[in-house]
């Protein structure tokens, strides 16, 4: 039985999965870089499940709006840090892959909820799924 709001929502038990896959996946990089790459792409994801769940904690879709929109520019940071990764060699080409279908999909889901009828006004227009294709490639 869910204890909060926000444990319903399939789009933060989908940042919820990408968090598993990112820990995951991190534990592979340089204990060098514990404090570099590895964090940032950790902390970036925690950020979008995080945001997700303070939103839905909010009184007003509007505010509940703002939160997705940072939950979904964070899941934009997680790219980043992904293709840095895969240019770095911490992650191969196939690990990068899944996850950057995964926070294409989550991005996704974030952006249909945050145009649903229940959010008056967003600040930000976000892309309409499929609009944005993101593929590994090295530099």
């Amino acid at each position: 039985m869910p204890r909060f709001r926000f444990e319903k929502l399939e789009v933060w038990q989908a940042a919820r999965a990408l968090n598993r896959e990112i820990y995951r996946s991190s534990r592979t990089f340089l204990t060098s870089e514990q404090f570099g790459p590895t964090s940032q792409i950790r902390r970036a994801s925690i950020s979008i499940s995080s945001n997700i769940a303070e939103g839905a904690g909010r009184n007003s879709d509007r505010d509940f709006a703002h939160f997705l929109e940072q939950a979904y520019w964070s899941a934009r940071d997680v790219a980043s840090q992904v293709f840095l990764a895969l240019d770095e060699c911490y992650l191969n080409d196939e690990v990068a892959d899944t996850l950057l279908s995964q926070i294409q999909k989550l991005s996704a889901q974030i952006g249909a909820l945050n145009r649903s009828p229940h959010v008056v006004k967003s600040k930000v227009i976000l892309p309409k799924p499929g609009t944005d294709a993101t593929r590994p490639t090295r530099l």
